[in-house]
């Protein structure tokens, strides 16, 4: 029975195919000499398909595909469980963009046939192979039915294919069309999203095993503008998109694709993707240019099709031109080019317009972008996209990874300015500023997300530690702080209801030791039903989110003029929350898997799956690093006393009392651990000594065994075992003296919501990586520094706190802002024995003189 194939390619009302092929290729041959380029997707004829799959069974330099098959032989299950969470609906349908000849796809479509049968045999899920060229995908998808692997997908997993380009593809996709079924109605209705030139081609086979469409997308950096399928349709969509293709793009187109994927946010949709590594220069200019000429042939093939597509397949004389590739390390992108032998001119068919070529002139056929660490979180998170796992072949050279569209996701910081204007929709022009609408709004989703998703109202009037206020005192806590700083700064009265201020103004801190010893704080109701219904303290923070979005209004107007002193008021209510959001989570963390909800949205994760990838990471290159003699520089200059005079502030950079003023220190010669004391180190230590230390508090002893605490719930310990352990500084300093040492990018802004392994003390990038998302204690006393003034705004922030008990910790835990993970001046504190923070610590050892 042929394969059932949907043609979705984008006609004319009069029913021609939209193609702008033959405008690109002139559009590139029109360049200026030395900046030629031919579109990529014209390697991806039929002939070019099947030369390309020459190189994959016939090249072992060619590593790509031979890593990527060997990850999905070895993890295909594991991918597949991680993918579903354990269940599959019937009307879910996979689609894989470029699919090529199936071979690895094989491993998959194989995994979900044996989850289909053991969990939900009622009805088959349908997987839609999308591919440029009808005649491949109808021999492909016929290879794979008639084959072993066809005979058990039957009943199971149902194989279509769809006949397009990328774009064609999604764009019925986000209409709802493989939901539907109607093939063949409105496809001439469907929005057409802006092209850019310069993002086509998108990829190429000796990149991928894959084809593609012709053009990229431009989309603008407003999450609403975010496709997604239809309101009601309720079908889990997964997209797979295998071969490192996406390294066809340029960097910014590539996110701005991953973006444009009509991946519902915190729906359960996923993305499933092959990126290459930023391997070594020889290895990957082997991979693209083998000894016995089949890249070769694959490429000249291309120079035909250009010819066939301008009218003339012999337009080119392949005599005259050479193929020639270069890996460049520097911008880690592999470039693959025709070089012409001799001065030549070629005339366009149509036109007749002369082309002329000089010797030894180049022109672009092919780049293949590689991607490091940094590029890919960084690529990930301008796509709106949250890795969910990530899996490696033996050599870690090629990674798969799963992503999704969660909830929220805070955005990557802009670089400050270079010519001293603001950022775009900003008030200042560096991230350390005066804070945007924008930031405003990231921070409100994600505090609303885990006060109005993650506490259930059973525990509104609990206290899950000891040692803070109800949960409920929090949700009012944090508008009536920002109505406060309002009401002083603009001499205005406060929002209704006023009395408010006298209940959830300041929260509590008392000591470890003797709760009865505190701060001045905030007098709160006794008995549940005297505190403030939640209604009303919803209602109150909307009329204060509104004064703020109003202050910004005349800001902008001009009516309010910006000063440095409204900048500092609105830096310090913003960080005050997301401070605070942190402080709740590590509440609700000590009621995980007994009351508080896990982040609903976020996919839960596949904990014996990631176990064995965390116990399979590469371990450091050595235990410690040598750091100093130097001198080090602390601290940033920001006198809240300049505030009244100083006209300054686009470029100030805002800071909290502790952190000023910038001052210098010498550093004598140390060792420290490249990485955190984990779970597992810490756990030993633990049982060994005789449980001298106290049980963290981020543990709990289960019926079968010791647990780590997640906002899923309990881990066991073998799960966490690489984790960076969360203890209080007493408890880290009695280990680090046994180890003859004392304490000493990155996992924060809710990429995870646990700590995950440190990847510090690689062999690449010098050393530096991740230390697992949470703060590092150190043995820093948390006291006044020479020149220290506290804050007339918030005389209390510091200045209540220096008592000998606090110590310092630096950095940031997994759900840290990146405006305060990322500001190398920025200093928190907690009492050395504080059981619940998220904080660990590497220890440091003194060097004899």
């Amino acid at each position: 029975m042929p394969a059932e194939i949907i043609d979705v390619h984008s006609r004319s009302n009069a029913g021609f195919l939209i193609s702008d092929i033959h405008s690109q290729i002139l559009t590139g041959l029109s360049q200026p000499p030395g900046h030629r380029e031919i579109p990529t997707v014209l390697l991806y004829d039929e002939r070019g398909l099947r030369l390309y799959d020459d190189i994959t069974t016939e090249v072992p330099e060619y590593y790509l595909f031979g890593a990527e098959e060997e990850i999905l032989k070895n993890n295909a299950d594991d991918i597949v469980q991680t993918i579903h969470r354990g269940s599959v609906s019937s009307d879910e349908v996979i689609v894989e963009l470029g699919a090529g000849a199936l071979r690895k796809t094989s491993h998959i479509l194989l995994s979900l046939s044996r989850l289909v049968r053991d969990v939900d045999p009622s009805g088959p899920i349908t997987y839609y192979a999308l591919d440029l060229e009808q005649r491949e995908l109808e021999r492909t998808l016929g290879d794979i039915s008639s084959s072993d692997v066809g005979k058990e997908l039957v009943g199971k997993v149902n194989t279509k294919g769809m006949w397009g380009t990328y774009n064609d593809g999604l764009k019925f996709i986000e209409n709802g069309g493989l939901f539907t079924q109607r093939v063949t109605e409105g496809l001439t209705s469907i929005k057409h999203h802006q092209f850019a030139a310069a993002d086509s081609p998108p990829t190429s086979p000796i990149s991928s095993d894959s084809s593609i469409s012709g053009a990229s997308l431009i989309y603008d950096s407003d999450c609403s503008s975010l496709p997604s399928t239809p309101e009601g349709t309720k079908s889990p969509l997964h997209i797979m998109f295998l071969g490192s293709s996406l390294g066809n793009f340029s960097r910014d187109g590539a996110a701005s694709f991953l973006r444009s994927l009509p991946l519902r946010g915190g729906s359960g949709d996923t993305l499933l993707i092959g990126l290459d590594h930023d391997n070594d220069k020889e290895l990957i200019e082997e991979a693209y240019n083998d000894s016995r000429g089949y890249t070769k042939r694959f490429i000249f093939n291309g120079l035909k099709a250009t010819g066939r597509a301008l009218g003339d397949e012999n337009l080119f004389d392949e005599s005259k031109w050479e193929y020639v590739n270069w890996y460049n390390v520097a911008e880690r992108c592999h470039e693959a080019f025709f070089k012409s032998k001799c001065v030549q001119t070629i005339y366009e068919p149509g036109s007749q317009k002369e082309i002329k070529f000089s010797k030894d002139e180049l022109m672009k056929i092919e780049e293949s972008l590689k991607f490091s660490e940094t590029d890919a979180f960084t690529m990930f998170t301008k796509a709106n996209l949250r890795p969910v796992q990530r899996w490696m072949n033996k050599k870690s050279q090629y990674s798969l990874w799963l992503l999704e569209r969660p909830p929220f996701l805070f955005p990557l910081l802009s670089p400050p300015s270079t010519d001293g204007k603001q950022l775009v929709g900003k008030l200042s022009n560096t991230p350390f500023g005066v804070p945007s609408r924008e930031e405003w709004q990231n921070l409100w989703t994600s505090w609303d997300f885990i006060t109005k998703q993650m506490i259930p109202p059973s525990m509104l009037f609990q206290k899950p530690i000891d040692l803070r206020h109800i949960c409920l005192f929090y949700l009012g806590h944090i508008p009536t702080f920002l109505d406060i700083n309002l009401s002083k700064l603009l001499q205005e009265q406060n929002t209704e209801p006023g009395a408010f201020k006298y209940i959830f103004e300041r929260g509590i801190d008392p000591n470890v030791d003797d709760p009865s010893q505190c701060h001045s704080h905030s007098e709160v109701p006794f008995n549940d039903e005297d505190w403030p219904s939640l209604t009303s303290i919803f209602e109150f923070q909307e009329r204060v989110r509104a004064r703020l979005m109003k202050l910004y209004d005349t800001i902008e107007t001009g009516k309010v003029t910006l000063t440095r002193k409204v900048g500092r008021v609105l830096f310090m209510t913003l960080e005050h929350e997301a401070m605070h959001a942190e402080t709740l989570l590590y509440m609700l963390l000590q009621r995980a898997g007994s009351g508080t909800i896990p982040p609903p949205g976020f996919t839960t994760p596949h904990w014996t799956s990631l176990a064995v990838a965390w116990n399979d990471n590469p371990k450091s290159s050595s235990i410690t690093v040598t750091l100093g003699p130097a001198t080090v520089t602390l601290g940033h200059d920001d006198d809240e006393a300049n505030d009244e005079r100083s006209k300054d502030v686009e470029s100030h950079e805002f800071g909290w009392d502790n952190e000023h003023p910038k001052r210098q220190i010498q550093v004598e010669e140390f060792r420290i651990e490249w990485r955190p004391v984990t779970n597992g180190e810490f756990y030993r230590y633990y049982m060994e000594s005789g449980k001298q230390v106290a049980l963290p508090a981020s543990w709990v002893i289960g019926q079968d065994g010791m647990k780590v605490r997640t906002l899923y719930g309990p881990v066991p310990m073998d799960v966490a075992q690489n984790w960076p352990v969360i203890a209080p500084y007493d408890s880290l300093s009695t280990y680090a003296t046994v180890k003859g040492g004392y304490e000493g990018g990155a996992n924060v802004g809710f990429r995870n919501w646990h700590p995950v392994p440190a990847t510090t003390g690689g062999e690449q990038c010098g050393g530096k990586g991740s230390n697992g998302g949470v703060w590092e204690w150190t043995s820093t006393v948390f006291d006044k520094v020479e020149e220290f003034e506290p804050s007339k705004l918030y005389p209390g922030y510091s200045m209540d706190f220096f008592d000998g008990k606090h110590h310092v910790v630096l950095g940031g835990s997994y759900a840290t802002i990146p405006r305060i993970s990322e500001r190398r001046s920025f200093r928190n504190w907690y009492q050395r024995n504080y059981p619940y923070t998220w904080a660990g610590a590497r220890i440091v050892y003194d060097i004899p003189k």
